[in-house]
């Protein structure tokens, strides 16, 4: 009888020679500038704590305090038993802190993306999506039906050009973009965006996962960023980076937060957020909104590394934001480097195809407001001796 999985064992190990294996490591540590991985003692930096608050005294403090009073998990959907007071105080806080009228949770940003384009556009529609939108956003498009058309990485004009030759073939239309793109670390530019889909009666989606807790004032995303307040339909967050637990959020336009409660699939079919999750993002929240030190020292570390990793010679790409990819070309190379740099202590992992295109495998840096100086400057130490050695730098 033949293997009918045997197809899976030699997809494996293509991947395998092909350098493009995922070897997954494991943390024996909570989060921080400093991790146990697979036993040993490294410097992190993989994570997306961009602020430190994965193990923040006063964020793991509100998880136990919430579990003394309201024990671990709702045990329920939001729409049948699973909405508890930590759930509505929470959405309050995230609307507030955003500046929008409303806001909804999920159970995490990936599931904000898959409830959220479905229920706005369906078969008859369009979506019309930057070309390299995260992972979550391409798979909520798919489960909507709606027919996709894509526009050059954040280029307004082809945005334009492909919205004059297809949006009147439409009902409904909408333009979604990540707002800090996570693998080269630029930032879309929304506020062009925005332009351009005004003029053709679009609904305007951003994903700003990597933007909230680092843009704009104190942490407050990409919108706040470019002062477009009131003028982005919809804002999916996540509060598993720079908030530091887990979770999704939808902020925006009151009318949409409404319609996704009762057609907002995860909301309706999957349970709701863990009752020490809701309390430890509230206390997240707090920390940003008392001040905005841990966003200021997580750009100064930023701006600090990213000029010394230039200095060494190292190609960053395009990254405009604390996430720092070390371009590396081939997937093999950059998994052997990340090998040589744990060799070193220093935790960070290589970034091959799918996850970026292929010829464009990387080390992604990601720094954090944990980090001190002298920690930034051992990882350079390392990415020096490491990319002497294997011919990346001279």
């Amino acid at each position: 009888m033949t293997n009918k999985l045997q197809w899976i064992q030699d997809e494996l190990q293509n991947l395998k020679q092909g350098g493009l294996y995922n070897n997954i490591r494991t943390l024996g540590s909570p989060q921080g500038a400093w991790l146990i991985v697979d036993g040993r003692r490294a410097l992190n930096f993989c994570s997306n704590n961009y602020l430190g608050l994965a193990n923040h005294p006063r964020v793991t403090a509100a998880a136990q305090q919430a579990i003394d009073r309201y024990g671990v998990g709702p045990a329920a959907v939001r729409s049948i038993a699973g909405t508890m007071e930590l759930h509505v105080e929470l959405e309050r806080r995230l609307a507030q802190f955003k500046g929008v009228e409303a806001a909804i949770t999920f159970q995490s940003g990936f599931t904000a993306n898959l409830a959220t384009v479905p229920a706005v556009v369906g078969k008859d529609d369009a979506v019309f999506s930057d070309e390299l939108n995260h992972a979550s956003i391409i798979d909520g498009c798919r489960l909507s039906g709606a027919r996709i058309i894509r526009y050059a990485h954040c280029d307004p004009q082809d945005l334009e050009r492909v919205l004059k030759e297809n949006r009147s073939q439409f009902p409904r239309a909408i333009v979604i973009t990540d707002g800090v793109f996570s693998m080269d670390g630029d930032v879309a530019p929304l506020d062009q965006i925005y332009a351009v889909s005004q003029n053709y009666e679009a609904i305007l989606m951003v994903d700003d996962a990597h933007g909230e807790g680092v843009l704009g004032h104190g942490g407050r995303g990409i919108v706040d960023h470019f002062s477009l307040h009131g003028k982005v339909d919809i804002e999916i967050g996540t509060l598993s980076k720079a908030f530091g637990v887990v979770g999704g959020v939808v902020a925006g336009s009151p009318v949409i937060v409404e319609w996704l409660r009762q057609r907002g699939r995860p909301f309706l079919f999957s349970s709701a957020m863990t009752v020490p999750d809701v309390a430890a993002c509230l206390a997240a929240v707090d920390l940003l909104e008392e001040s905005t030190s841990l966003v200021d020292k997580l750009w100064d570390n930023a701006r600090y590394f990213k000029a010394e990793m230039k200095r060494l010679g190292f190609d960053t790409g395009v990254s405009t934001t604390p996430i720092t990819p070390v371009m590396l070309g081939e997937a093999p190379l950059a998994q052997q480097f990340s090998r040589e740099l744990f060799e070193y202590g220093v935790f960070a992992m290589a970034l091959g195809f799918p996850t970026v295109p292929r010829g464009k495998a990387r080390i992604r840096v990601m720094i954090s407001a944990a980090h001190e100086r002298a920690d930034l400057d051992q990882g350079l130490e390392a990415f020096a001796r490491v990319g002497r050695k294997l011919g990346v730098i001279r």
